[in-house]
C-alpha cells in the first residue's frame, strides 16, 4: 500500500436546506510532509466533535481503487483526492484484507485501525446528492479510521505498511456487513467476535454491545 494523496481541510460553513452546517469534509490534497498530532492531522479538524474525530478517529483513510468503481457508479468525470473526505488516499487499501486492530507504519507515525466510517449526511453535501450515504455504507467501501500509536510525519508517497496484524482476523468489510444487517445470526457471531477485539474504537465498541443487547444476545452482557 503506498499513500499517493494527503488531504486536510478546516470546517467551513455550507448550506443544508434552510440552514447552515460547519463541516471539515471538503478536505484537498496538500504538499510535503504533515505532521501527525494525538487526534488530526497539521492543518486538519473536525466541525462536530461528538460525531467525528477524537482519538480513535483521528485519520481517516480511503482506497485509490474505489475512485473508479464511483467514477463509474455515478457516471461522473475523475474525482479530486479527498473527495470522499479522507484525510489520506491509500493505493491498493482493501478493506476485505485489512482487519480491525490492524498496526500500520506511515512515514514516522504508526496507527491502529479501528472501525469502519459510517457516513453521515454531510457526505451527500460534499456530492450534492442526498442518498449518497445510503449508497455510499451499501457499497461497503467504508475506507478506515485510525488511532495514533506513534506521533511523526507523512506525506505522499509514503509506504503503509501492515507492523503488526491484529490476533482476532476481522476484516473491515466483514465487520461493516455485518453492523448493517445486526438481526442475522452470523452477523451478531461476527459483532460479538470484534467486541474482543482491542483496537476497536470505544464508539463502535459501545454501540456494537447495545445492538446485541437489543436482540438479546447473550454475549452482549
Amino acid at each position: 500500500m503506498r499513500v499517493v494523496a494527503v488531504s486536510v481541510a478546516l470546517p467551513r460553513p455550507v448550506a443544508h436546506g434552510r440552514s447552515t452546517v460547519w463541516t471539515g469534509i471538503f478536505k484537498h490534497p496538500v504538499n510535503g510532509p504533515v505532521r501527525v498530532h494525538a487526534e488530526q492531522l497539521e492543518g486538519d479538524g473536525q466541525a462536530d466533535r461528538v460525531h467525528h474525530g477524537g482519538p480513535d478517529k483521528a485519520v481517516y483513510a480511503y482506497g485509490l481503487e474505489h475512485y473508479a468503481w464511483w467514477e463509474q457508479t455515478l457516471s461522473c468525470a475523475p474525482l479530486p483526492p479527498g473527495q470522499f473526505g479522507e484525510n489520506l488516499t491509500v493505493s491498493g487499501l482493501d478493506e476485505s484484507i485489512l482487519c480491525v486492530g490492524d498496526q500500520l507504519a506511515i512515514g514516522s507515525a504508526r496507527f491502529v485501525i479501528t472501525q469502519p466510517r459510517v457516513p453521515c449526511f454531510k457526505l451527500g453535501l460534499r456530492f450534492g446528492d442526498p442518498s449518497m450515504p445510503q449508497r455510499f455504507a451499501q457499497s461497503l467501501r467504508s475506507g478506515v479510521y485510525l488511532r495514533v500509536l506513534e506521533q511523526g510525519e507523512l506525506s505522499a508517497g509514503d509506504t503503509v505498511d501492515v507492523v503488526a496484524p491484529a490476533e482476532r482476523r476481522i476484516t473491515i468489510r466483514t465487520l461493516f456487513a455485518a453492523y448493517l444487517t445486526p438481526n442475522e445470526r452470523d452477523s451478531q457471531d461476527v459483532l460479538t467476535a470484534a467486541l474482543t477485539v482491542p483496537g476497536l474504537s470505544a464508539g463502535w465498541h459501545r454501540q456494537i454491545s447495545e445492538r446485541l443487547a437489543r436482540r438479546g444476545h447473550p454475549s452482549a452482557d
